[in-house]
């Protein structure tokens, strides 16, 4: 008879269960390393936090079966969420590298405990009925909680006072009655393969290795991960697919046993990682990665209580020890590392992990085997079809500032897609045509546009402007939102990126100089034009380059190609001093607009037509009354 207590139990594991996953994904791996990156630890610092982690987590792991209070697993499993909701607190105060370090061996230590308790003793609070049932909805919905996106774009701050708190709650729910009888029976399937723990263990190390892989990839690289979980509609999706692999999980565990499970998991993950080689293909791999981790997830949680071919619990506890310490802890460090030096998962290495997790069956079934032999087919194949990723040693400065352009994000604030027949034409112009866009591998059109255009950038800005720009970009530009990027120049990085920049401008711009040089501001514009205005704009904007006291002039005089003039006092040059008034103001509204090519002055397209005809007013009386010896003839006057 199924009472009350017992359903309440496999509720109470669903719960745990969740509480475990939230407290590792959203607060381990996202806001401890957020709040770390806030305090400046980072490089040396921050791998000496993340290994005092590992350190942690694995010695918890290894030595919770052997601790003297093994007897009393709500005991344990209580300091284990209790120890995790600590960490979770302590996050959230300013922290030196030995206090991040401290905090970090906490976190990994209450994880290693409350993980290796949670899965020997799970039979103890999932419950007769169902517990595969319980253990597949818990994997599932802390998945699904994780992939929420007001939870996963929160600051992480939150995110770690959300986790701290779950925790909390876990450890009270340990404080309910438990199971008296703790007898929940799973029956393997007849037609499964049994696997020896040796087997079990190197299958879900090669499966955590990979994921692994996969998830620090997608997290480091920005075009892949605009292309999987970024979005609302990607976040709610992906939660829906982890939700679907876990309950699938759970109906290939009864029908066809653990050896199914690793099998479809590895097939659905090495997917992933394969087609993570193509950019373009991004969006493919985050429909079967979600599904890969969540397969593998549900049985790395019911293995040792329910699955593993163990007789009591003390074995169980070293089996869970080991699963965690191994797979969880090592596994996922060796991942780390793949993507960290190597940008993606080779596929030998795929094809390797399959022949691993594969290999029970090769003598049973020829099926199988083929299928191995397919694998590996196939992986060399593609390892030789698909290009090699090129090395930063023979790629030339403008093809590693793409790749600094793509790893720093810039395509989430700027776009490289003019928008034909739109005002976008006139102010970054001219447009590519789609086919051009699409030869690109991969194609940074952006995500929206937060900051201008960049897609004739180098025809537009000079490269010590840019690098004005990155280093301070408010003085720049006054209207900027945008950080300063001048840690780039610490090395190459900086100096790569404007090398690709500048190389951004289209082969025949002739026409397009031709409409900036014939637009002049609207009728309204100048009517509307104020002489006050144009003094404080230029005051505001302007100064910085074009007074002798100016910031940027001051700090990069020694780099422009030729000192900006003080336009108050001159010389002025790229001016006609025969100009009369109204040209003379027509002139200088093009150029405060779109700025002159071929030198650094840059143009300000996004300034109101109102804004750039007072600019211009105020300049151009300022000029008529400044000493007329002082102005020097444009050499391309005849142009004028």
């Amino acid at each position: 008879m199924v009472t009350a207590e017992t359903r309440t139990a496999g509720w109470r594991a669903t719960a745990m269960v969740a509480i475990t996953y939230v407290d590792f994904l959203i607060f381990a791996q996202f806001a401890f390393l957020a709040r770390l990156g806030r305090l400046g630890i980072e490089d040396a610092q921050l791998k000496a936090v993340m290994a005092a982690m590992a350190a942690g987590g694995i010695l918890a792991s290894l030595l919770a079966p052997r601790l003297k209070f093994r007897h009393a697993p709500a005991q344990r499993l209580r300091i284990g969420f209790l120890a995790s909701a600590g960490a979770a607190f302590l996050a959230l105060s300013p922290m030196n590298t030995s206090a991040a370090m401290a905090v970090a061996f906490m976190i990994g230590a209450g994880l290693g405990l409350l993980t290796v308790t949670l899965a020997t003793y799970l039979h103890l609070w999932a419950g007769e009925r169902n517990p595969l049932l319980m253990v597949g909805l818990g994997t599932g919905l802390g998945y699904f909680a994780c992939n929420i996106p007001a939870f996963f774009t929160s600051t992480p701050e939150t995110q770690s006072f959300i986790a701290g708190t779950l925790c909390l709650i876990g450890a009270a729910l340990t404080l309910l009655p438990q199971q008296k009888q703790p007898n929940a029976v799973f029956h393997t399937p007849h037609n499964s393969i049994l696997l020896p723990f040796g087997l079990a263990l190197a299958g879900f190390t090669a499966l955590v290795w990979l994921d692994s892989a996969a998830f620090f990839i997608i997290q480091n690289t920005a075009v892949l991960k605009a292309g999987t979980w970024q979005g609302e509609l990607h976040l709610w999706v992906n939660g829906a697919l982890h939700m679907g692999g876990a309950l699938l999980s759970v109906l290939l565990l009864r029908r066809r046993g653990l050896w199914t499970v690793l099998t479809g998991a590895f097939v659905v993950l090495a997917a992933a990682c394969l087609l993570l080689l193509d950019p373009g293909r991004a969006l493919l791999a985050s429909a079967f990665y979600p599904v890969g981790v969540s397969l593998y997830s549900v049985a790395l949680v019911a293995y040792p209580s329910l699955l593993a071919p163990a007789a009591n619990a003390d074995e169980r506890g070293r089996m869970a020890g080991w699963i965690y310490a191994a797979a969880g802890w090592i596994g996922s460090a060796m991942g780390i590392g793949m993507g960290q030096h190597l940008g993606h998962v080779p596929p030998p290495f795929v094809a390797g992990a399959g022949a691993l997790i594969l290999l029970p069956s090769l003598r049973r079934r020829m099926r199988e085997a083929v299928l191995v032999a397919a694998v590996l087919l196939a992986a060399f194949v593609l390892r030789h079809l698909l290009p090699a990723p090129a090395s930063p040693a023979t790629m030339s400065q403008v093809e590693r500032g793409r790749r600094v352009y793509i790893a720093e994000g810039c395509i989430h604030c700027h776009s490289q897609y003019v928008r034909p027949g739109t005002a976008d034409v006139l102010m970054w112009g001219p447009a590519e045509s789609i086919a051009s866009i699409r030869r690109e591998q991969p194609p940074l059109i952006g995500n929206r546009r937060q900051g201008p255009d960049l897609s004739e950038v180098g025809l537009r800005r000079s490269a010590i402007w840019l690098k004005m720009h990155f280093f301070n970009p408010g003085e720049v530009s006054g209207a900027s939102v945008m950080p300063s990027y001048g840690f780039l120049f610490k090395d190459q990085r900086g100096e790569d990126l404007v090398a690709y920049l500048e190389s951004l401008r289209a082969a025949d711009v002739e026409q397009h100089i031709h409409e900036e040089r014939v637009w002049q501001p609207g009728t309204q514009a100048l009517r509307n034009a104020s002489y006050d205005e144009g003094e404080m704009l230029y005051r505001k904007d302007c100064l910085t380059c074009h007074s002798a006291a100016g910031r940027m002039r001051q700090q990069w005089q020694a780099s422009f190609k030729r000192v900006p003039p003080d336009l108050a006092v001159g010389p002025i040059y790229y001016l006609s001093p025969r100009s009369a008034p109204e040209q003379l103001r027509t002139r200088l509204a093009q150029i405060i607009k779109f700025g002159i090519p071929g030198t650094d002055m840059a143009g300000h397209e996004y300034l109101p037509d109102d804004q750039v005809a007072s600019l211009s007013l105020w300049l151009s009386q300022v000029i008529a009354q400044s000493n007329q010896q002082s102005v020097q003839p444009n050499p391309h006057a005849g142009d004028e």
